[in-house]
């Protein structure tokens, strides 16, 4: 790929998962975080994606990632607790949860 711009390579990825073509997708994100590895959106989707592919570490590798470039982002959180659950683990998508409710200020129910 020639092109270098991140959100155009971002985009171009995104036209690819609306396609259908979620591998290619992954790919092309993937490649994004050669040029630009802290790119939150890219960390964000490859999350989301590999789960939905059953790659559940590499899903909760960029998950995390999220988290620890947006620590102060109850959304980020929120994804990560997401993803934990649909990996069957339960207890990690509680304790994000509980971080997000905390960035949030709302208290954590028992």
């Amino acid at each position: 790929m020639s092109e270098t711009n991140p959100e155009k390579l971002y985009d171009a990825a995104r036209t690819l998962k609306d396609q259908g073509d979620l591998e290619g997708c992954v790919t092309a994100l993937q490649y994004i975080l050669t040029i630009a590895p802290d790119h939150v959106q890219t960390h964000l989707a490859l999350g989301v994606h590999l789960q939905k592919l059953g790659r559940l570490d590499d899903a909760i590798s960029h998950a995390k990632k999220v988290t620890e470039l947006s620590s102060d982002d109850a959304f980020s959180f929120t994804q990560l607790s997401v993803i934990y659950q649909r990996c069957g683990k339960i207890f990690e998508a509680e304790e994000a949860m509980a971080q997000a409710r905390e960035i949030q200020g709302t208290p954590q129910r028992h």
